[in-house]
């Protein structure tokens, strides 16, 4: 690899603004770092330069690792957004100032600048000064004089950022044929999806200092695998949806018409990407040609040249938007979609504001996100308060973007009280309070269907530790991708613990943290976060008891096979016993029991 990041951390006054970064990017490629302003690509690019030190990780640039190298040595082209060019020297002087600092002859910088002078289309330009040129212009010197001392690695921080549209698009143009002729690993940052996806072979997308994702620019954008890149890399609806054999519904009475969910199990709740141009309207529902969603008014109609731009109000029985709204107020009206049509299906079907239509969906993208939305079960208005104001579920309700509702159910619950509103656990993740009769409240989620369940301490600060554990070959993929998801969120440390029967042979051990090893590996390659494993070796629960008395403000992350695994009188020890801390229940897919309600 031309440059390969491991573990790369920066932190500024104890925070990380980088965040375990791990990336490798091939020999040419042509990578763009993208991500809101903060999200840490610049500090990044400035590490692997040498403008800045890291804290933790290793940089190697071909193949040598330059962690404690200085900038000059790394043989590295820089290019920043003000270009950066000395205004007393003329074009050529600035453009032979690396050369001349590395004592290159004259005549072979004369040739090296008229070269590049060339590369970049600004032949006969070399006596003038910096302020006699365009913003492109200038921009093209900096380039120019990036790639003068013949560096392996090309860096760009927003090199676009001051130039109008027009010269951003020619200067683009320029950029990608330079790098193309010389084949020269470059990495450029923005944070302009459009000129992401018109330089990159690949695009990283960063935020709050973690590489959520990186690949093809295509991939990310029809298959994204996070909210935040969904919804970052272009406008998109996200929608929860329940998987059926008839496809996805977006409604659960829908989603049960169509054969998923039973009066025991609720419909497996998803998050699916609808994109604007993805979305088809008709007069009716026999004239759509694709999916069928609902009804819903056209509330707002744009003219935007080319395309139309509309938003299309949902009843509030119709589809539930997995984000929810900036005005809480307007999700009682319904959801809203964003569409997008072109002009002939603006021929084919015109529409005017307040027109009744119907919704369908040409293309549906599922998130694998495991966590589509929080329910908040509780007792009264109090304790729903308490537990939409705590510190872990208001962190991941607004890092993750997605919803909280409320559902009201007396505790404890009474199996033979038909006056009960729950019958079934709802779709998504429950979220209950511990505290007395929470462990009933647990089981009983357990039993009907819910296949995570986040219990909450009363006033329980943000867990600074995470601890899973999971026993089972059957649970322990579901339970990773889950804790992963939460610690993407969540600024906490991880360590994944499995236990070793002290009956079991010691030949065996290798297997126990061969299984710990290949987790661990699974959790940074597939899930982009650090975990650290280890092996414990005797009873399960005191082993695991030990190691959370070391770990304070800590949360357990907990795989099961089967809801009846745990037993009323462990739950009752996890929930009801000081001290009490976080404690998140996860099984896999398909682990439902039969019982009765």
């Amino acid at each position: 690899m031309s440059i390969a990041l491991d573990q790369v951390t920066k932190r500024y006054q104890g925070l990380p603004v980088v965040n375990d970064v791990s990336l490798d990017v091939a020999e040419g490629e042509f990578l763009v770092l993208l991500g809101p302003s903060g999200s840490g690509k610049s500090t990044l690019l400035r590490a692997i330069a040498g403008l800045t030190g890291i804290d933790h990780g290793t940089i190697a640039l071909h193949g040598r690792d330059v962690t404690r190298v200085s900038a000059r040595q790394r043989e590295v082209g820089l290019v920043f957004q003000h270009y950066a060019l000395f205004r007393h020297m003329t074009v050529a002087e600035n453009i032979e100032f690396a050369l001349r600092v590395r004592r290159v002859k004259s005549a072979e910088r004369r040739k090296r600048r008229r070269e590049l002078l060339k590369l970049v289309a600004l032949e006969g330009m070399d006596d003038r000064l910096p302020t006699q040129l365009s913003g492109g212009q200038q921009q093209r010197v900096a380039v120019a004089r990036a790639l003068a001392h013949r560096p392996k690695v090309l860096l760009m921080d927003e090199p676009f950022g001051a130039l109008d549209a027009k010269i951003r698009e020619e200067l683009r143009r320029t950029i990608r044929a330079v790098q193309r002729e010389l084949r020269m690993t470059t990495i450029l940052v923005t944070h302009d999806q459009e000129e992401a996806f018109a330089l990159a072979d690949r695009i990283g997308v960063m935020n709050q200092g973690r590489l959520l994702e990186c690949g093809r620019p295509d991939d990310l954008y029809a298959r994204p695998a996070t909210r935040f890149v969904a919804t970052f890399l272009g406008a998109a609806n996200l929608l929860l949806g329940y998987p059926t054999p008839k496809g996805v519904r977006f409604t659960a009475r829908a989603a049960e018409a169509a054969g998923a969910g039973s009066p025991v199990q609720p419909p497996r709740e998803v998050v699916a990407v609808l994109r604007p141009e993805e979305v088809e309207l008709a007069a009716g529902e026999g004239s759509l040609e694709a999916n069928y969603v609902g009804h819903g008014h056209i509330e707002e109609l744009l003219f935007a040249g080319a395309v139309e731009r509309l938003r299309v109000r949902m009843p509030e029985n119709g589809p539930v938007a997995a984000s929810p709204g900036r005005d809480p107020g307007m999700d009682a009206a319904g959801s809203l979609l964003e569409v997008s049509r072109t002009i002939p299906e603006q021929r084919e079907f015109p529409v005017v504001a307040g027109q009744k239509v119907a919704v369908g969906a040409r293309r549906i993208h599922v998130l694998p996100t495991p966590i589509s939305s929080f329910t908040i079960i509780a007792a009264d208005d109090s304790v729903a308060a308490r537990l939409r104001d705590s510190a872990l579920l208001t962190t991941l309700a607004s890092r993750m973007h997605t919803r909280v509702s409320t559902t009201f159910a007396p505790r404890p619950w009474n199996e033979a009280d038909d006056r009960r509103e729950l019958r079934r656990a709802p779709p998504g993740m429950p979220v209950i309070e511990t505290g007395p009769g929470s462990a009933a409240s647990a089981d009983w989620l357990l039993r009907h269907g819910a296949l995570q369940l986040l219990c909450i301490p009363p006033a329980s600060p943000l867990p600074r530790h995470v601890v899973i554990h999971a026993q089972g070959d059957d649970v322990h993929d579901q339970t990773m991708a889950v804790a992963a998801s939460l610690l993407r969120h969540v600024p906490a440390e991880a360590s994944l613990f499995g236990s070793r029967p002290l009956e079991a042979p010691e030949a065996e051990r290798g297997g126990y943290m061969q299984l710990l090893t290949d987790l661990r590996k699974a959790a940074r390659g597939q899930q982009n976060v650090p975990v650290k494993a280890a092996e414990l070796s005797g009873a399960p629960e005191e082993q695991l008891a030990q190691q959370l008395a070391l770990l304070p403000d800590s949360m357990l992350v907990l795989g099961i096979s089967r809801a009846d695994e745990f037993g009323r009188a462990r739950l009752q020890r996890l929930l009801e016993t000081e001290p009490v801390r976080p404690l998140l229940i996860v099984r896999p897919f398909g682990a439902y029991e039969t019982q009765g309600s």
